[in-house]
């Protein structure tokens, strides 16, 4: 299975923005059926859970693969293969930054005050940006909610140990599978477009080659 065998440079995807946060701005991603069916044919031949602590079952691998797979769509580079081996963090590079994408899968509509959840043991990885977006399954839609630079990160996350509960908006809870941190979609840098993304990652490319 190849990346040429399923996905064309920007197919079809349609950009629309979602401005249900009062002018915070996101944007959604209609998910082609293409990249779909290329993340499950990558499970089907790999097991992407490579970190030996909360690695994710399938359907969470399923929305990781998508949301990554999209996001390297978007920015027109080729999608991961599954030979790479542990990519560290690093999902794409774009004007020298090292990106990494985290997708959570969602049944609703993203809110300014969901979290974003990020496995402590990941802040170690050598990767300059996190890109946080939400996938709703039923939709086929994925939302990039911001960005976050990782010396952010201690700011503007909150820090829980392995085994906390956590609540959900729903009154539901859970313990948490290993140290993890929360970032709300209120703390992430806010982008309204595709372009308005690329531009904000130019400019701060810009701002690291200056303080080199």
């Amino acid at each position: 299975m190849t990346f040429q065998n399923y996905i064309v440079k920007q197919p079809g995807i349609d950009y629309r923005n979602n401005t249900e946060w009062g002018g915070l701005g996101t944007f959604k991603i209609k998910v082609s059926n293409k990249i779909i069916d290329y993340a499950r044919g990558l499970l089907k031949e790999h097991n992407f859970g490579n970190r030996g602590v909360a690695d994710g079952n399938y359907n969470e691998q399923l929305t990781g693969i998508i949301g990554q797979c999209t996001i390297q769509t978007m920015f027109q580079v080729d999608l991961l293969t599954g030979e790479e081996g542990f990519d560290h963090g690093k999902d794409l590079e774009y004007t020298g930054l090292s990106i990494d994408v985290k997708t959570m899968g969602r049944t609703t509509d993203v809110k300014d005050y969901y979290v974003n959840n990020f496995i402590a043991l990941q802040k170690g990885f050598p990767t300059d940006v996190f890109i946080f977006c939400s996938y709703v399954e039923n939709k086929k839609e994925l939302t990039v909610c911001g960005w976050l630079l990782k010396n952010e990160l201690e700011e503007k996350a909150t820090f829980y140990k392995k085994g906390t509960r956590r609540y959900r908006s729903d009154k539901t809870w859970f313990r948490t599978k290993a140290d993890l941190y929360e970032i709300p979609n209120k703390k992430l840098s806010t982008v309204k477009s595709p372009d308005d993304l690329k531009q904000q990652l130019k400019d701060q490319a810009e701002i690291v080659n200056v303080n080199a």
